[in-house]
């Protein structure tokens, strides 16, 4: 079983997959190309930490052993160790083909190379490989330390072996339910929660209601712990705007093109909770003002 895991990108989605996994008492690798932007990650997951143990979840020495099993990487070379590798950049998908090149050349041959993409092609990012048969996506929903669900994504080439060994993972190690998908831009999650963002959009455009209310509407009258427009202050603004675009492109249908606020919130680089405004305002912690 996985015991070294190696995660490539350390913004928001990275930050909470590296804690999540340090949690269950894992060894992370966490590599990122600056040491500024290793040392804001290591301060980020610091502070979530640190709310845990206001909520009493963690202890002071529960917190140490955490960051401690946490190993900042300026370099991919030093993931050359890893049993699995996890890539959580930007979707921008020639990013993630350079990355995916770049770990092909560093990893041993049985290493498994994951992606936690929402949107792109894994079959496309494994062709930038040797190894088409151990390429495989896990597409984790943030917070990933509180949400029980894995995506696991099976790219044209993914072997049984592949996706069985990263489905013991995430059920017996991770102890979330993984839930298997094959290759469709969006998979599930995506799909369903960028539909239900992008009507919220529509609704506060046309004025049917105000942000509060639409989000109340939701929060209360169907049980969600946010509603859609703090949601997608949560996801980043930016990315829920990626995510529309590329299944717009994709499947080339009207319900996916993305609403004209939303382009005006990222234009104006108001992108939720990172910047601190987006729908809805928030302090550096990530709490509703």
């Amino acid at each position: 079983m996985f015991r070294d895991i190696g995660v490539v990108g350390a913004g928001t989605m990275g930050q909470s997959i590296a804690e999540m996994l340090a949690v269950k008492g894992l060894d992370v690798h966490l590599a990122e190309k600056t040491h500024e932007r290793l040392e804001q990650a290591m301060q980020a997951i610091e502070a979530s930490l640190d709310r845990q143990i206001e909520r009493w979840a963690i202890t002071q020495a529960e917190k140490k052993l955490i960051l401690n099993r946490i190993h900042t990487e300026p370099s991919l070379e030093h993931l050359a160790e890893c049993d699995l590798v996890i890539e959580t950049i930007s979707e921008e998908l020639e990013s993630k083909k350079q990355i995916f090149a770049q770990l092909d050349a560093i990893l041993p041959e049985n290493t498994i190379l994951a992606s936690n993409t929402s949107t792109l092609s894994l079959t496309e990012l494994a062709a930038e490989t040797n190894r088409p048969k151990r390429v495989i996506g896990m597409h984790f929903v943030y917070p990933a330390l509180r949400i029980d669900l894995v995506e696991i994504i099976r790219g044209l080439q993914t072997s049984d072996e592949t996706f069985q060994q990263t489905k013991d993972f995430v059920e017996r190690v991770l102890n979330k339910k993984g839930v298997m998908v094959y290759e469709s831009p969006g998979f599930v999650t995506t799909r369903l929660i960028c539909l239900l963002i992008n009507e919220a959009l529509h609704l506060l455009e046309e004025g049917v209601a105000s942000p509060e209310d639409i989000d109340a509407s939701m929060r209360i009258g169907y049980q969600f712990e946010h509603g859609p427009l703090e949601m997608a202050d949560r996801f980043g603004l930016d990315s829920v705007l990626a995510a529309l675009e590329r299944m717009f492109r994709e499947y080339g249908e009207l319900k996916y093109r993305p609403s004209i606020l939303l382009k005006k919130k990222v234009r104006a680089g108001q992108l939720g909770v990172k910047t601190g405004e987006g729908f809805f305002q928030y302090d550096k912690d990530g709490g509703r003002l």
